[in-house]
């Protein structure tokens, strides 16, 4: 390879001939019922899901995920089998069924009130009921037994984040012939955080039956070291940041995740980007004012209401930014069945109207407010558009949304004011406005100092920005975790080797 990004074929080459098994709880299609009764088939639209697409239609391996969509059960064979993509099938999809009270229990439940809350350090709410870890083990012995049946000779099988902690362990007595990865998506806590979760060694036994485990950075590289020495015997090797435990050893490697840079960019400059934003400025009046954005899931670690607090101290106490400065959140609806989403769903809605009653006009609308699904072309066009975007996450294990913004920057830059507790920030943090969320006054005079920046300081910052998110793009983070794979597997097979003769 170049100097350049690695593409989808250039990862599917490092796989080689071995058999890819990836395992996920969202699948990359799904069938659905519409209105009509008739079938449609729901495609990636963004994210992890879409990069590793094309990888799979390359290497032809099988994905592994639950099966969601009401009618995958009726495209799906026996086994749950069905070749996507469905119009020119190129791999296998393997869907788990789950009951509506497995996935409650395991997904909204563990994983959501349990291991959510404790990887982002907010433990007061953790709701560990006894039936969520229940089913938990369940649905990861579901997906371990779809695995193991899956998986051909000398397989890589992959796992994704939070949602499957125990599945290695259990795929690895099955098939103790399979190299064993797991990317865990959101931070490692430190040590006194994940004992919060009561099962907190039964995860740790699960997840060092992974030859490989992936994070976002090096200091989450640390703190999962420092869980796992307190586990009685386990050995940690902090100068090779490994872990022998049971007589298997599991390396940590940091592997921050990127995005598809080139994908953005172009959806940015794209005529459906532009006729989108010479829309949605008409109606929402947003023609001669500065904006600055932000996007995310309503979920309690993003920092939303701390953001609005900040905006509304900036237009009360200077003045002269109401009617020139319009923020434009755009929120999509999380988990809405856990009380603790629904209580900041309603107070998110309820600052925007307050806020807005306080300081709007005739003439001008603080906060824009859109929780509709917007077409990527229409979130490309907002991120271009932007003035400024804020990242004010109270923790985020890499958070993606500021990448987004910087390949999406196209036109006259602009500047990303960025949390110092997402893990972003460590690659990112020299050439952003660093953030802390909870310190109102200091988010305020930040906003008011980016949208002051010179013009030939935005260029410099925002050209920094993108060289780096184009060189660490998704393909980047895909390609340099197979390149670990098999500089472990050299490592194993010299050491197995005979000694040389003289």
């Amino acid at each position: 390879m170049t100097g350049e990004s690695p593409t989808p074929e250039d990862v599917s080459s490092l796989v080689e001939d071995r058999n890819l098994v990836v395992v996920s709880n969202r699948e990359p299609y799904s069938h659905e019922y519409d209105d009509d009764g008739e079938v449609s088939v729901s495609c990636p639209a963004g994210g992890l899901t879409s990069a590793l697409d094309p990888v799979m239609q390359s290497v032809g391996g099988t994905w592994v995920a639950w099966a969601s969509g009401d009618a995958d059960d009726v495209t799906s064979d026996e086994a749950g089998r069905v070749g996507v993509p469905p119009e020119s099938p190129a791999y296998t999809l393997r869907r788990v069924p789950l009951s509506d009270e497995r996935v409650d229990g395991y997904y909204y439940g563990y994983s959501n009130q349990v291991l959510w809350p404790v990887c982002h350090l907010d433990t007061a709410k953790v709701n560990a009921k006894g039936e969520f870890w229940e089913h938990y083990q369940a649905a990861n012995r579901s997906f371990a037994d779809a695995v193991s049946a899956e998986a051909g000779d000398d397989p890589i099988v992959w796992f994704q984040d939070y949602h499957l902690a125990l599945a290695p362990e259990l795929v690895r007595e099955q098939r103790p012939d399979a190299f064993c990865m797991q990317f865990w998506h959101v931070p490692w806590p430190p040590r006194d955080a994940f004992q919060a979760a009561p099962q907190y060694e039964q995860l740790l036994e699960g997840l060092l039956g992974n030859d490989l485990l992936g994070v976002h950075t090096d200091r989450y590289c640390r703190n999962f070291l420092d869980c796992a020495a307190a586990l009685s015997g386990a050995t940690v090797d902090r100068a090779t940041r490994s872990v022998v435990y049971d007589g298997h050893r599991t390396f940590v490697r940091p592997f921050p995740l990127g995005v598809d840079a080139d994908h953005r960019r172009d959806l940015a400059r794209s005529a459906a980007a532009a006729e989108f934003w010479r829309s949605f400025r008409d109606s929402h009046g947003l023609d001669g004012t500065r904006v600055a954005l932000g996007v995310e899931r309503l979920d309690y670690t993003k920092g939303i209401p701390e953001r609005l607090a900040a905006l509304e101290r900036l237009w009360e106490t200077r003045p002269e930014w109401r009617g020139e400065l319009t923020y434009v959140q755009k929120a999509s609806e999380s988990r809405t069945r856990i009380p603790a989403y629904q209580r900041l769903q309603d107070e998110v809605r309820g600052e925007v109207a307050r806020v807005n009653d306080r300081f709007g006009t005739d003439d001008w609308r603080p906060i824009v407010y859109v929780e509709d699904h917007l077409p990527q072309e229409g979130l490309a066009a907002l991120y271009r558009e932007a003035d400024l975007c804020l990242v004010s996450a109270l923790r985020d294990g890499m958070n993606l949304v500021a990448k987004e913004y910087v390949a999406s920057q196209v036109d006259d830059p602009g500047v990303l004011l960025l949390s110092e507790l997402a893990g972003a920030s460590e690659k990112l943090g020299d050439e952003v406005l660093t953030i802390h969320p909870r310190d109102t006054d200091g988010v305020a005079d930040a906003i008011e100092r980016g949208l002051q920046l010179p013009a030939d300081e935005r260029e410099r910052r925002m050209g920094e920005l993108k060289r780096q998110v184009h060189a660490d793009d998704v393909y980047a983070w895909l390609a340099a975790q197979f390149r670990t794979v098999k500089a472990i597997q050299r490592g194993r097979e010299r050491a197995a080797a005979p000694p040389r003769g003289r």
